[in-house]
């Protein structure tokens, strides 16, 4: 018996996916075929890693995506760790010239991403009399098949694989090799056929069964494919190597090694992009929204509330509103009598001691004047804003005085991180020994509260991996105080200008953080569901943890942005050497006066100079107008740091400087937007890593489909 193999080797990686999917500059399609990162085609840097690499062959109309070398050809892929292949068949035909058997193999190595999907794959038998076997190793060998009877075509249904003429079975889990045969009908001239397929995607018909044919129709095969070969609680030990972008979770596989990604609740989208999953709006539908009155959507979640002279949690499932009236009227049944009595009780024991009465009366007072500040502070419109919020990103946690104090040791020198223009930062441990930062403004405006408790609302929901979260705030002081996530390495500004870290930070390092806060501040102007501008971004704002992740903190200038409005005009705020100078001439700031601080910040990455220096000479005080200057006269690498001039490359560094320069356009209209900024930071670096990318082919895991026939 002669045997032919016919061996698919399929290195899979991935190509690019849709402006919503795909990595920016990369193809989305394949034909009719989506294919979304961490698959991708064509450029290495189209997809996360060689086991998801696609081969888009255009010789068909329309073209047709395929897998490795020989090809497999791919039907369609899932974000959600599903991807179709077009499987191999095995048929039996029995004529007068003999026997002919054609049998299957699917196989591919255990440290492959991708297994056969024992929910998603039956084995399935097609012919009369028939039987179909597969056999796969699992650590011990496994046999397993179905036999499939019928009389005459007039016993088969259409549709119906329940033995006649049809018979399907399950998989085991976690395999990795299988083989499918089929045993021929005694009669001559009737074919047999045995395939893996989706049942799903397969409909029996009579038509399967006609003399001297096999099954000829596709049979799409699933496979399940996960990220590497670790846990999610491993892979999360390293956030920069964790697959997962912004407002997204992993979850271990079940069917073998590694893990996914998925969205949070309330957002939608390719899990794998750094943006990919963007928030959807609840609210959009009047109908089916789940507000009883007015509905905001807000990132991930949305809130509820009630119009004017209405209360309650404005919620079709909750209280929804009603008139304050009749609120009111609802309070009859309030226990007089036991809080008369209390009150009696308490006045009895008032007289026992003059001592007990002055503790009494000044412990009253702290109590008032804690309800004065907290009503003062827009308590009482915080609370209404979280009561009609749900989802799984966190809301605002509103904290005591007492808790924060004993967080701080009583706010205790020792305690202080730093101190600003806007007020002091203290260390604080909570109860859980979670650390926190917590800020104590110097003032606060009383006719700004209600935009203050919006802003801290939405920036508690803010949950991007370079933005610092804000966990909540504490309303019963004089001056509201804020409390934030800790970052452990200090600031950008401290590892560039402190002379005991000299050049410290490589020239890779900087080009990530400056990415970095780059897709915060792109996020900030407009992936958040109201835009916000910073207005303060200078490298004492961005902290670093220990893995120099960069993190934007310092929202005490920042202002929320209405949709219907482009710029805003204000009193003038921010620092010397990072203000916008058009901000500063108008007063008139946009997401454009960001644009310029950054390139200040790109600016300090690339010369390791302050941005105002009383000591240098006068014309280069001002490191913005040192650096055009340098730029207009060609002299940019006089300007730059050694350490970034041996480690970056010539034309990289060019395109870097060109950037910042664009950056610090005077007027805010030449400026690019921190979108385009991200785009080309992430561009640059891609090229940078372009060699580390293309290893060798040896290394990478194979999947082999193997169809033999005997």
């Amino acid at each position: 018996m002669a045997i032919h193999l016919m061996l698919f080797t399929l290195w899979l990686a991935g190509a690019t996916v849709s402006a919503s999917e795909a990595l920016p500059g990369c193809p989305d399609s394949c034909g009719p075929v989506t294919i979304p990162y961490p698959f991708g085609i064509g450029d290495a840097g189209c997809y996360k890693d060689k086991q998801f690499e696609i081969t888009c062959d255009t010789s068909f109309n329309p073209p047709k995506p395929f897998l490795g070398s020989p090809r497999a050809e791919v039907l369609d892929i899932s974000t959600e760790g599903l991807v179709h292949i077009n499987g191999p068949i095995a048929s039996t035909c029995y004529t007068k010239s003999g026997w002919t058997n054609d049998s299957a193999m699917i196989s591919f190595y255990q440290t492959s991403p991708y297994t056969l999907s024992d929910s998603h794959n039956k084995l399935t038998a097609i012919g009369c009399n028939a039987v179909a076997y597969a056999m796969g190793f699992i650590g011990a060998n496994y046999t397993s098949g179905c036999m499939s009877l019928c009389g005459s075509n007039m016993s088969v249904i259409n549709g119906s694989c329940n033995g006649i003429g049809c018979c399907q079975t399950s998989i085991p889990e976690r395999q990795n090799i299988l083989v499918v045969a089929t045993l021929s009908t005694v009669e001559i001239g009737k074919c047999t056929s045995a395939f893996l397929v989706d049942p799903d995607r397969f409909e029996f018909l009579e038509s399967d069964l006609s003399e001297n044919k096999s099954f000829d129709r596709s049979a799409p095969v699933a496979l399940d494919w996960v990220i590497g070969n670790e846990t999610c609680e491993e892979a999360q030990k390293d956030s920069r190597s964790l697959a997962c972008g912004n407002y997204s979770y992993c979850y271990n596989s079940e069917n073998g090694a590694g893990y996914r990604c998925k969205c949070y609740d309330g957002f939608q989208g390719n899990p794998y992009l750094p943006n990919g999953c963007q928030d959807f709006d609840e609210c959009a539908d009047p109908e089916t929204n789940p507000c009883f009155a007015i509905c905001n959507n807000t990132p991930g979640s949305y809130c509820c509330s009630c119009p004017f002279g209405t209360t309650g949690d404005g919620r079709k499932n909750g209280t929804g509103c009603i008139s304050i009236v009749a609120a009111a009227a609802n309070k009859a049944d309030f226990p007089v009598l036991s809080v008369t009595l209390g009150g009696g009780l308490g006045f009895l024991f008032l007289l026992i001691g003059s001592s007990w009465l002055y503790w009494g009366l000044n412990k009253r007072k702290r109590i008032q004047l804690k309800q004065k500040f907290f009503q003062q502070n827009g308590g009482l419109l915080l609370q209404q804003q979280i009561a009609g919020c749900e989802g799984t990103v966190e809301t605002a946690k509103i904290f005591t005085a007492e808790e924060l104090k004993r967080a701080t040791h009583n706010f205790h020198e020792s305690r202080i991180l730093g101190a600003g223009g806007y007020g002091t930062v203290y260390k604080g441990i909570l109860p859980d020994n979670k650390v926190v930062a917590i800020k104590k403004s110097k003032i606060v405006d009383e006719s700004q509260i209600e935009q203050f408790i919006n802003e801290v609302v939405v920036l508690s929901r803010i949950n991007h991996k370079n933005v610092v979260k804000l966990l909540g705030c504490c309303l019963e002081t004089q001056v509201p105080m804020l409390v934030y996530e800790f970052v452990t390495n200090g600031t950008l500004f401290h590892h560039i200008h402190d002379v005991n870290r000299g050049s410290s930070m490589s020239w890779e390092n900087r080009l990530r953080i400056a990415a970095e806060t780059a897709s915060a501040l792109s996020y900030l102007h407009s992936a958040a569901s109201t835009p916000i501008i910073h207005r303060d971004i200078k490298s004492t704002n961005i902290l670093l943890d220990d893995n120099y992740i960069a993190k934007v903190s310092d929202f005490g200038a920042s202002r929320l942005v209405p949709t219907d409005k482009s710029q805003l005009t204000t009193l003038v705020q921010g620092t010397l050497g990072y203000l916008d100078p058009e901000y500063f001439h108008t007063g008139q700031f946009s997401e454009k006066s960001d644009v310029y601080s950054f390139g200040v910040v790109l600016v300090e990455l690339l010369t390791g100079k302050m941005p105002i220096c009383p000591e240098r000479p006068e014309m280069e005080r001002n490191l913005a107008i040192h650096f055009i200057l340098s730029m207009k006269n060609e002299r940019l690498f006089e300007v730059l740091e050694d350490r970034v001039v041996a480690e970056g490359g010539m034309e990289q560094l060019q395109s870097v400087a060109e950037l910042a320069n664009r950056c610090l356009q005077v007027a805010g209209e030449g400026r690019p937007t921190m979108k385009e900024v991200v785009m080309e930071l992430e561009g640059l670096r891609r090229a940078e890593n372009h060699p580390w990318i293309q290893q060798n082919n040896e290394e990478a895991e194979n999947l082999l489909v193997v169809k033999m026939v005997t």
